[in-house]
């Protein structure tokens, strides 16, 4: 048996069910449509929660809005304090504005300059601290004792737990006879809510979690028993960059959680590419994960059965955006790169684009080595990047270039 999480607190249905009465008259009740598109590239009956649709771009409202609503009337006019890098700070900051309640949101200097930018706009005090999420956190601390500022955790309040899990009252509604979630797991708030709720009023559905493979803290938790901390990589996922799940959380979700997978960042951009191309939404690497688990084939239990995917938020900075379209085209193999050893006389480069013109591939760039290219001074190194349709082309277009007699290696 698994060793007790620390300081847990209860979340239950009605505690959920209070919330979605107490919020209800501004939270979009938001879309779960179903994807023929997606279901196709699945094979499974999908449907997506479109929480991306928020009025701040992500699901965090529910919560904070919540959990501002429980505050008595002097901590309300004292205000609240949270640190967070994105999403949790975004709908506090909307929220306490509607509410009337100040919000001071610590943020690390590395948050993106968009999301700090409509924190203020919002109406919050924004204050940069530290160069990590726990400089920012040791800055909100002593600034809630100073100032006597209510601490709301982005994740492990039961408030916030409670808030999250009225997105699992809305897919019960949408979809009656819905047989599975698939659902991201950053500090653990999201599928925790949705844990309570399923397991209390269905629990015959399937609750997969998903976590990007450089901040997989939840299975940390799992093989420890508690939560416990590690060290996060870089990843597309900036909403799953949590070093340590929460305790409540947690406890919440590990026994009605049936199984836990981890997606590698190829997989995340191809995901985001597929839900731009096919659903015609633009989502965050945490929102797009549901879709990278099955994109890596991690959930093939799932095959056939009518499926949530949780998109959970939208906001990705635009110039972040097109990197990940990028990298997504070359995870898909409709993005190459090819190092290519050609004449340097007139014609060389003419011989080489007319290979890869009869091959049906496109060049998008061309770069010429000449230092590097060998001992022969008459020869030149092309980097050529190429567009095909898929990953089978890419390797047609490759095999023609090399069949053509030019020395070809990969570049990627």
């Amino acid at each position: 048996m698994l060793s007790a999480p620390r300081f847990v607190m209860p979340v239950t249905l009605d505690d959920i069910l209070a919330a979605r009465t107490r919020i209800r008259s501004a939270i979009a009740c938001t879309p779960c449509p179903e994807s023929i598109p997606l279901s196709e590239i699945c094979g499974a009956r999908v449907f997506c929660k479109l929480d991306n649709l928020q009025r701040t771009g992500s699901f965090k409202e529910r919560g904070a809005r919540n959990a501002l609503l429980l505050l008595d009337a002097s901590q309300r006019r004292r205000g609240v304090i949270a640190a967070s890098a994105g999403n949790h700070a975004l709908g506090l900051a909307y929220h306490g504005s509607l509410l009337g309640v100040p919000v001071t949101v610590a943020m690390p200097r590395f948050a993106p300059l968009i999301k700090v930018a409509t924190c203020r706009r919002l109406g919050a005090e924004v204050m940069l601290a530290g160069e990590t999420f726990q400089e920012a956190r040791a800055c909100a601390d002593r600034l809630a004792a100073e100032r006597g500022l209510a601490y709301v955790h982005g994740y492990d309040d039961p408030a916030i737990i409670a808030g999250q899990g009225t997105i699992a009252l809305e897919l019960l509604e949408q979809v009656p006879d819905l047989e599975a979630v698939v659902c991201p797991i950053g500090g653990g708030g999201l599928i925790a809510g949705v844990a309570v709720a399923l397991a209390a009023l269905r629990p015959d559905v399937r609750i997969v979690g998903v976590e990007a493979t450089a901040t997989a803290s939840f299975r940390a938790a799992m093989e420890a028993g508690r939560p416990t901390r590690i060290q996060c990589g870089p990843t597309l996922a900036d909403g799953l960059a949590v070093s340590i799940v929460g305790d409540n959380a947690f406890a919440l979700a590990r026994d009605h959680v049936h199984r836990v997978v981890q997606v590698s960042e190829d997989a995340l951009a191809l995901a985001i590419l597929r839900i731009v191309e096919l659903e015609k939404l633009v989502v965050e690497g945490a929102a797009a994960s549901p879709l990278a688990a099955f994109l890596a084939d991690q959930v093939p239990e799932l095959a056939g059965r009518k499926t949530v995917l949780l998109f959970c938020g939208g906001n990705i900075d635009p110039a972040v955006l097109s990197r990940v379209i990028e990298k997504g085209l070359v995870a898909d193999g409709r993005l190459g790169r090819f190092s290519v050893v050609i004449s340097d006389r007139p014609g060389g480069l003419a011989a080489l684009a007319r290979v890869i013109a009869d091959a049906g591939a496109s060049i998008k760039e061309v770069t010429h080595d000449r230092a590097f290219a060998g001992a022969d001074v008459a020869a030149v190194r092309a980097v050529v990047t190429l567009e095909t349709r898929d990953r089978a082309h890419l390797e047609e277009t490759r095999t023609a270039i090399a069949g053509a007699g030019f020395p070809v290696t990969d570049a990627r």
